[in-house]
Formats: C-alpha cells, structure tokens, sequence
C-alpha cells in the first residue's frame, strides 16, 4: 500500500506543510516524512488522527488505487448490441454494472430469461412492458421498475417510438454479459 504518497498527494494539495501537519497532529515532523517516504507503518489510530487532520475519510487512505473511483467518459464508453438492441455500458464496480439500452419499435430482450442479481431500471423515454412472473406492467418515461433476477423476465418496447432504459445490474458474483 502506498499510504505514505496518498497522505503526501492530499497534503500538497491542500497546501499544508509538514510543520504545520506536525503542528495540527501532534506527530514531529520526521515521523509524518518517514511515513510520508513509506519508511514507517503507522499505526490505525495515527492514520485516524491524520485523516482528521487533513479532513478525509480514513477509509479513502485505505484504499487501493485500483479502488478508487474511476471515471469512464462519454467517448471511451463501450458499446454494444444484442438482439437488435443498442447497448451503451456506463460502468462497472465489483457486482454492480450500469448501462443505458435503446429498444426500437417493438424490440425485446428475446425470451424471457434470468440470471443470478437483482435489477433496477429506469424509462428514460418510451413505453416499456416489463413481465416477471405473472406480473405484467406498462411503465412509460420516468417510471422506474426492479425484480429479482433469478425469475424469468421479459422487457419489450410497445410503444411506436424508441424506448430507452437506464438498467443497474447487482449480483454477488462477476456476471458474464447478459445483455
């Protein structure tokens, strides 16, 4: 872990020097170098105690860098199609994955399906059934609507325009792509 530069990074940032870190902590100013060098592993309750000081959560000095927040924009995100629909994927963090679908006219999904996780969407525009089960909704933009993924499930676009669906994927385990 690379503690020590993180708390350097956040430090240089807020234009806090080691004097005053030292000042403000309580910790001499040749301890905060040697841990800002990753020459010493400071205890939690010393982590705690600058996490304070420079005003961050200590969990965030805790964090790997592949943990960190990630940014994916607009022009690098990935794209793809399945079943005549439009497929833009937003983002993923562990079990978790984001995407917006655009079904044309009378698109769907295939045959009803299901798959380990559970799922929330979001009408962004159109009109959508969603089926699950016995259960049958028409639900239009602004309409939100989730299930359990594990029960077969159907969503078409009914209506005569495009439809377009924000979807948010959760599962415990790494899901293969489903759409």
């Amino acid at each position: 872990m690379e503690i020590g530069a993180k708390i350097r990074a956040i430090r240089n940032r807020k234009k806090i020097t080691i004097a005053q870190m030292s000042e403000g902590t309580g910790l001499s100013k040749g301890f905060i170098s040697n841990i800002e060098n990753n020459n010493t592993s400071p205890s939690i309750n010393t982590l705690n105690t600058i996490a304070a000081f420079l005003k961050v959560p200590l969990a965030y000095l805790l964090l790997e860098k592949q943990q960190h927040m990630r940014v994916v924009r607009k022009e690098d995100r990935r794209s793809s199609s399945y079943n005549n629909l439009k497929i833009e994927h937003l983002a993923s963090k562990g079990g978790l994955r984001t995407m917006i679908v655009e079904f044309p006219p009378g698109a769907s999904i295939g045959d009803p399906h299901a798959h380990e996780g559970e799922e929330s969407h979001l009408v962004l525009e159109g009109k959508i059934l969603a089926e699950q089960g016995e259960d049958s909704f028409i639900v239009e933009k602004g309409d939100s609507f989730s299930w359990n993924a594990s029960v077969p499930h159907f969503v078409k676009n009914i209506g005569e325009e495009k439809a377009v669906v924000y979807i948010s994927i959760y599962s415990d385990t790494e899901l293969m792509d489903i759409l």
